[in-house]
């Protein structure tokens, strides 16, 4: 099985891990009185709602600094246009302006928009705030560099989550889907939370096994900063290439 796992929708009884790169976690749900798992799934304001309340909880759930995995993998690509997908905090979308890039920001919790906002006034830079879903989004143009780190994206029988995630790429542009290694499908589901619900490995690779798409890094990876929450030490990294001409239909 390939090592890709792929926070956009997430439920919002999953406790996000407080560590140093200022976007949701996907991993631990560490509420002990949680019910286990019933196949129920929130409504998408219901979402909405738990995310603004876990970010309302603190100020601040997340350190700011932006994930290592986006600094690895794009410091070398051309500055263009660019998504950040459940950005939280903002951590990473103000990294990259800082780098050039024009940046699209979406999460579906207002509170950490307007956290991600001061974040880009402080440091002298502009960012486009969403605040909607991945799917409901309406993006217009392409980027050139779709990034999104640990997310849990609903599972549907359309595969509309891989759909959206996957036209958001422009011809020639960069997919960065990273994500927890080995999340622990019991575990999860004694605490409320089934990872069959949402995209996994075998459903964003397949998905990006169509003529138009290079994977250029599907590997396990240590983490930047191994002494994060949860025992979270290792990230599952995928970075994916569209053709420059796409030479299939959009999959959306």
């Amino acid at each position: 099985m390939s090592p890709v796992s792929a926070r956009l929708g997430l439920p919002y009884w999953q406790t996000p891990l407080q560590v140093a790169n200022g976007f949701m976690h996907c991993a631990d749900m560490t509420d002990p009185h949680q019910h286990p798992y019933d196949g129920r799934r929130p409504s998408a304001d219901a979402v909405a709602v738990g995310w603004d309340e876990r970010f309302s909880s603190s100020d601040r759930l997340f350190s700011g600094r932006a994930n290592g995995s986006l600094r690895a993998e794009v410091s070398g690509l051309p500055a263009g246009r660019a998504l950040d997908v459940g950005c939280g905090e903002g951590a990473d979308a103000v990294w990259l302006a800082q780098q050039g890039w024009a940046v699209t920001a979406l999460d579906v919790s207002q509170v950490a928009l307007d956290r991600a906002a001061h974040a880009a006034t402080r440091a002298g830079v502009e960012v486009a705030w969403l605040r909607t879903g991945l799917v409901e989004a309406s993006l217009g143009d392409r980027f050139d560099l779709v990034a999104v780190h640990y997310p849990a994206l609903p599972s549907s029988t359309g595969h509309e989550c891989e759909r959206a995630l996957l036209a958001a790429v422009a011809p020639g542009g960069v997919l960065l889907v990273v994500h927890h290694a080995d999340p622990g499908g019991a575990a999860a589901r004694s605490h409320g939370f089934d990872p069959a619900d949402y995209v996994g490995p075998t459903d964003l690779v397949g998905a990006l096994l169509t003529e138009d798409w290079h994977v250029r890094i599907d590997t396990w990876r240590p983490r930047d900063m191994p002494t994060g929450g949860g025992g979270h030490t290792h990230d599952v990294v995928l970075r994916a290439h569209r053709a420059p001409r796409a030479l299939v239909a959009d999959q959306n």
